[in-house]
């Protein structure tokens, strides 16, 4: 089995979908008639990223909006607090039906998407607002009238354990909610105002007064039962060091009553496969749907002859080795079905040694679950799924992490993850390379200036072509050849791809 590819040279676009500028977008490109799995693992662990059957290498240095491959280490993933609430907000749904009433439309264009802004620099430089913090001694003080409040209070403790305070009006009992009707408030409008079912909200001045009072009590009176009352409550509380994973929402038990079904089915994209035909029309429909509502498409744009050109053909040829995962290697539709209908599909690449997201569209219905946060969680999750039989698969390529466009940096917010360096094509932790991406848009990330690319062509004569049906070295078909010179053509293919690539595919001549 043969990768084999048409190499096209640079192409220059002249409106970038991020930045919507009018500055060129160049890039480098070929057509993939066939590619395996490691060839393709090989090309994008050097920044190239295939749309369809046709692979692209933007050229970093020149293009307005530089690109930078980007990967999440799964096995160390942890969910962020906004990652659970999108979680704990698809349970609600399924469980309960509830939606959140927030129209999520206004998502990033990429596949994967809610949160626009990558927030590493804001954890980094704390916020010291004068409205946040407050000087140290203002807060002593605070603390030492709260303690003379509560000193006055047990004073007038009687022989009974009841007490008294010197004013009968302040003697609240705080471990009981107020009743609005003897505070004189107004009850508010139906829809409006606090719930005055569920009890209010209390102060932190308070509960730490009601703290350090039982604390007093019990170092005074000897009340062994608040004491022990105390430990159990403490005890049953959960730790702070004890976070849930993805898998502990995703694979929760639902229970009997639960509003509505959610199933994820792997399809393998070939029309031979029964599910993936069965299924195509919903599918397709889906895709016209999502993109005509999300990227403002016409219908044409985005026909099954479209949707079968953008997301179906794939230069990937299915591969089922004895070490790689059940499900092998290949192209594949990440379904999400909703009571027996597709509301979403991923369409993701599974390699070596990641799964590769390609593409997400869902529907814009359910636009208000974050759908695209979402199925990039069960995808971390699946591909820790598909690390336990392949121990080298450990890797969720989301594509291309852009700095310079502020939307598309919600990718740095799945951690920890690495950018690959253009230059060198090593791979650098995201936080270390954020400081000078702030400073420029284009930047060599591998910090050791002698460094140099460890895969560049170093015997132009080694790369295999394929001309008139024969396979030959660069050698043999540069002195067969008749014509002018496309040896410089070769030599930006076999610099582009790598040595070892340009020895395994097949680059074909006509």
């Amino acid at each position: 089995m043969y990768s084999i590819v048409e190499y096209k040279g640079k192409t220059t676009g002249y409106r970038c979908g991020y930045c919507n500028s009018a500055q060129a977008k160049v890039s480098y490109g070929m057509w993939a008639h066939s590619m395996t799995a490691q060839d393709y693992q090989d090309l994008i662990d050097r920044g190239w990223r295939r749309s369809g059957k046709y692979v692209y290498k933007p050229i970093m240095n020149q293009t307005c909006c530089p690109q930078y491959t980007i990967r999440c280490r799964v096995l160390n993933f942890q969910p962020s607090k906004s990652h659970k609430k999108v979680l704990k907000k698809m349970l609600r749904f399924i469980t309960q039906g509830e939606t959140s009433k927030i129209n999520s439309e206004a998502e990033p264009m990429d596949s994967h998407t809610e949160d626009a802004a990558c927030n590493f620099l804001v954890k980094s430089q704390p916020d010291t607002s004068q409205s946040e913090l407050e000087p140290l001694s203002t807060y002593t003080e605070k603390v030492e009238s709260e303690e003379e409040e509560i000193k006055g209070q047990i004073i007038g403790k009687t022989d009974s354990g009841h007490t008294e305070s010197c004013n009968e009006k302040d003697n609240v009992n705080l471990s009981k909610p107020l009743d609005p009707a003897k505070v004189g408030h107004t009850p508010p409008k139906p829809g409006k105002g606090a719930d005055l079912s569920k009890p209010p909200c209390r102060k932190a001045k308070d509960i730490r007064k009601e703290l350090k009072l039982q604390k007093l009590l019990q170092s005074q009176t000897g009340n062994h039962a608040l004491q022990e009352e105390a430990q159990i409550a403490h005890k049953s509380k959960p730790k702070a060091n004890q976070t849930k994973s993805v898998e502990d929402f995703v694979f929760i038990t639902l229970p009997p009553e639960a509003v509505h079904k959610l199933e994820v089915r792997l399809v393998r994209v070939s029309f031979e496969d029964p599910q993936f035909r069965s299924s195509f029309t919903q599918s397709a429909t889906l895709f016209a749907k999502y993109q005509m509502a999300i990227h403002k498409d016409t219908p044409p744009e985005c026909d099954e002859d479209q949707f079968t050109r953008f997301l179906c053909d794939s230069p990937l040829e299915a591969e089922n080795p004895p070490n790689g995962p059940d499900c092998g290697y290949g192209s594949f539709h990440q379904q999400y079905w909703v009571d027996g209908r597709i509301v979403a599909v991923g369409v993701i690449d599974i390699l070596p040694k990641c799964v590769s997201s390609v593409y997400l569209y869902y529907d814009p219905d359910y636009s208000s679950l974050s759908l695209g946060v979402y199925s990039a969680l069960r995808e971390i999750v699946f591909t820790r799924q598909l690390h336990e039989k392949a121990s080298d698969l450990s890797y969720y390529y989301m594509g291309f992490y852009i700095h310079s466009c502020p939307k598309m940096r919600y990718k740095g917010q799945y951690r920890p993850s690495d950018l690959l360096c253009p230059e060198t094509y090593v791979w650098v932790p995201t936080e270390q390379c954020l400081p000078s991406l702030e400073h420029s848009k284009y930047c060599r990330f591998n910090l050791d200036l002698k460094a140099v690319d460890e895969g560049s062509v170093k015997e132009l004569g080694r790369v295999r072509i394929l001309h008139k049906r024969t396979v030959m070295p660069y050698s043999v078909y540069k002195r067969r050849r008749k014509g002018p010179s496309d040896e410089e053509s070769v030599q930006q293919y076999a610099t582009l791809v790598g040595q070892a690539c340009s020895e395994r595919m097949l680059l074909f001549k006509s």
